[in-house]
């Protein structure tokens, strides 16, 4: 994967999150696995910008959308990645209301739907949303593709990860590590065929969908 260009550097007091610094390279290469040269990708949950910013400067001929709940995220987005032609700019989208954005062009749909460390971090009425989404915008042959820590049955869950897990229902008895039979079963119900996973550094996971066609 070749950088053909730069993503415009931070600006002063610019959101920044480490966590998605050290995981952009193993997300990418992922993401990079599993896209054609050129793809049409919803970003969910953008927050920071550093993933869009990071591929839209890696692979100069996919078409980047990225979207936050947050209307400061958006502003955040918009700033670190100026200057990126294959970026749209950020649009507001909150998965359990609004209408989710349509691919501009004639591909049908887009190629995939991303999200990192979302689903954790939000109600369990998100998972099955993000779900319903995906599959009303895919593209046929098109991914959903997670990013994130999840509870495994059968497996152990590590030390760091069941603590992060009590960290998170004491901020908010709403979030909390998800099951990925959970998930499965709700991609299930709208039709999205389970493509397997990878294991990803720090006891993280990456999960793959497609929309049949």
């Amino acid at each position: 994967m070749t950088e053909r260009a730069a993503p415009q550097p931070d600006l002063p007091g610019l959101a920044f999150s480490p966590a998605a610094e050290r995981n952009r390279g193993p997300i990418a290469a992922q993401l990079t696995a599993h896209l054609p040269a050129d793809a049409a990708v919803l970003e969910i949950a953008s927050g920071t910008g550093q993933h869009a910013a990071h591929l839209a400067a890696a692979c100069p001929r996919w078409h980047w959308q990225p979207t936050d709940v947050d209307a400061m995220a958006l502003q955040t987005i918009a700033a670190r990645c100026a200057g990126l032609p294959n970026v749209a700019p950020p649009r507001r989208l909150d998965v359990c209301r609004d209408a989710w954005p349509t691919h501009p062009g004639p591909a049908g749909g887009w190629t995939a739907v991303f999200t990192a460390n979302l689903v954790h971090i939000a109600p369990w009425a998100v998972t099955p949303a993000l779900m319903r989404g995906a599959a009303s915008v895919l593209a046929p042959g098109g991914w959903l593709l997670l990013y994130g820590p999840f509870v495994v049955d059968g497996e152990p869950l590590a030390d760091s990860n069941a603590a992060f897990d009590a960290s998170l229902r004491a901020r908010d008895p709403a979030w909390g590590l998800r099951r990925l039979a959970d998930l499965q079963a709700e991609a299930l119900a709208v039709g999205l065929q389970w493509a397997g996973r990878q294991t990803m550094p720090a006891n993280n996971l990456f999960l793959a969908w497609r929309r049949p066609g």
